[in-house]
């Protein structure tokens, strides 16, 4: 009998923005398999019908429950804004949503209790971060901000330059102006514009990337479950909905080295 140790982990995202969770997992699980499942067919999703994006996330969280995954990480902030009760309660293995983590993370940062937010159109018309941070503290004041722009850009790897620095200063400085003294990325796609944010917000604004805190809290919950893996090889596996070798090229520039075979898998 196969030990349940050795399944692999499921991630899956609109694209590559979920490669920075992709980033933490090695860090953190380093010998921890996993299946990645990008819906780049569909991508940018803030911009889609709520209804069709549960709809995405449902199809894809099949796919890899089906794969045999012991945990699935929602690498997407906008479906973990729509859909993350819903799976987590209609699949057995357990989900990780990329939310909650970021709010823990800017509630233990900020000084002066004024949280700036930037996400997909989607994730900041659901209200998921504003009425988390308010409900786990009641004096914070949240400032939240959609940035449409940044996902294509991410996805064709324009991630530096002067129309990258220029919009994100137009996104920023209405932020910037409320006062806000952290800033959480309310988008996996974000962390691959970091630098370029930092200069937008200036040295005195603490940025935070949920990806480190959801991989940790994975990884705690399968130490709860008996199921982490930390001996041998792993493997990894790419799927991509869209074009597996746009796919292949932009990954591999983020990740560092060759991912090598993407899968091409449209699921309805």
């Amino acid at each position: 009998m196969r030990d349940p140790r050795e399944a692999p982990i499921g991630v899956f995202d609109s694209g590559v923005g979920g490669l920075t969770v992709i980033l933490e997992l090695l860090r953190q699980m380093p010998h921890e398999s996993f299946i990645y499942y990008a819906d780049t067919a569909h991508v940018p999703y803030g911009p889609r019908d709520p209804q069709e994006l549960r709809r995405f996330a449902s199809s894809i969280s099949e796919f890899l429950v089906d794969k045999g995954c012991k945990l699935v990480i929602i690498a997407c902030n906008t479906s973990t804004s729509l859909a993350y009760e819903e799976l987590a309660a209609r699949f057995l293995p357990p989900f990780i949503g990329v939310i909650e983590p970021g709010v823990d993370k800017a509630l233990e940062m900020t000084k002066n209790l004024k949280i700036g937010v930037i996400a997909t159109i989607a994730t900041i018309n659901s209200g998921a971060y504003q009425h988390m941070l308010r409900r786990k503290n009641p004096a914070i004041e949240v400032s939240a901000a959609s940035c449409p722009l940044f996902v294509p850009l991410v996805e064709k790897g324009q991630i530096e330059g002067d129309e990258v620095y220029e919009t994100a200063v137009a996104y920023l400085e209405p932020l910037k102006n409320k006062g806000i003294d952290s800033l959480v990325l309310g988008c996996t796609h974000y962390p691959f514009l970091l630098p370029v944010i930092i200069k937008a917000l200036g040295p005195s604004i603490a940025v935070i990337d949920p990806a480190r805190e959801t991989v940790s809290r994975a990884k705690e919950k399968l130490k709860g479950l008996s199921l982490l893996k930390e001996t041998g090889k792993p493997s990894y596996q790419y799927y991509a909905s869209g074009d597996p070798e746009s796919f292949r090229r932009i990954g591999s520039i983020f990740l560092g080295e060759d991912i090598g075979e993407v899968r091409g898998v449209k699921l309805d």
